[in-house]
């Protein structure tokens, strides 16, 4: 896939949609062409019936190293350049919207594959995804308060919520490097693997042979659950379980079972159960 700039790879296979923040040199640090075309890729894939899954991760030894400090330095920092404030927050916001928000709503599965650090805005996107995987060496440091910023990419609010208000404030206030064992006892990674992204490949090209109707429902209700009240909650549950049950996907999982076979999930999430 075209995207436009050398500084993001995208391709699909086994229906995945495989994307790569590609700025080796730079330990994959964000530049404006990467997240444009980032949000341009997620986009795309969100509509894509041939991807199913998708899997994000960083070229070379690093996942990302968050804002470019030299770019920083070269403009008169982050928040240099000739825009004014207000556009800066405008631009910047629907960027972070575009990326960070696009991942945590993205309708299909997501895996975040890091084969080391994941620094600043990095973690926010590695967080947005569903799933973390990583390797022995990776190491997430907050960051911000080094270069004398607060935080963005919706790096707090996702820590707060996957590892809990008090280790984001640890993590946020101290700067501590958080390596791997640590990342894994907080569930900022899921797993670890020698070859973070090929085993974070097998896990999305999993996800990707899997019930996509059921995958997509269980991703709205855990969106939901963590802004409604269990009584809202399960009243959205019910009509999508329902409908997950019309399925040809679901049908064909109640005949494996039964036969004792593993399922061969079609995927349509718009054919309901055939007779």
């Amino acid at each position: 896939m075209n995207t436009g700039t050398d500084d993001l790879l995208a391709r699909v296979e086994r229906g995945v949609g495989v994307v790569t923040l590609n700025r080796p040199d730079r330990r994959n640090a964000l530049s404006r062409p990467m997240l444009d075309a980032l949000a341009e890729v997620l986009t795309a894939f969100a509509g894509d019936d041939t991807v199913r899954a998708l899997l994000l991760t960083g070229a070379g030894k690093a996942f990302c190293a968050g804002g470019d400090v030299k770019a920083f330095a070269e403009r008169g920092g982050a928040a240099g350049g000739e825009e004014t404030f207000e556009d800066k927050v405008a631009r910047q916001l629907a960027s972070q919207r575009a990326t960070t928000g696009a991942l945590h709503t993205f309708p299909k599965p997501t895996v975040a594959a890091l084969p080391g650090a994941a620094a600043g805005a990095g973690i926010g996107l590695a967080l947005a995804c569903d799933l973390r995987v990583g390797s022995p060496t990776t190491v997430f440091a907050t960051a911000f308060a080094k270069v004398g910023l607060s935080g963005d990419y919706g790096t707090t609010w996702l820590l707060s919520q996957i590892a809990g208000p008090a280790r984001a404030r640890r993590a946020l206030l101290l700067g501590d490097r958080i390596d791997a064992d640590t990342a894994l006892e907080w569930g900022v990674l899921d797993q670890v693997a020698e070859d973070a992204t090929t085993h974070a490949f097998e896990i999305a090209a999993g996800l990707a042979a899997g019930p996509r109707q059921a995958y997509a429902s269980m991703k709205q209700n855990l969106l939901d659950a963590g802004a409604c009240s269990l009584d809202e909650a399960m009243a959205r549950e019910v009509p999508r379980h329902l409908t997950c049950g019309q399925t040809d996907d679901h049908h064909e999982a109640v005949r494996a079972f039964v036969e004792r076979r593993p399922p061969s999930f079609r995927g349509d999430p718009t054919t309901p159960a055939s007779t």
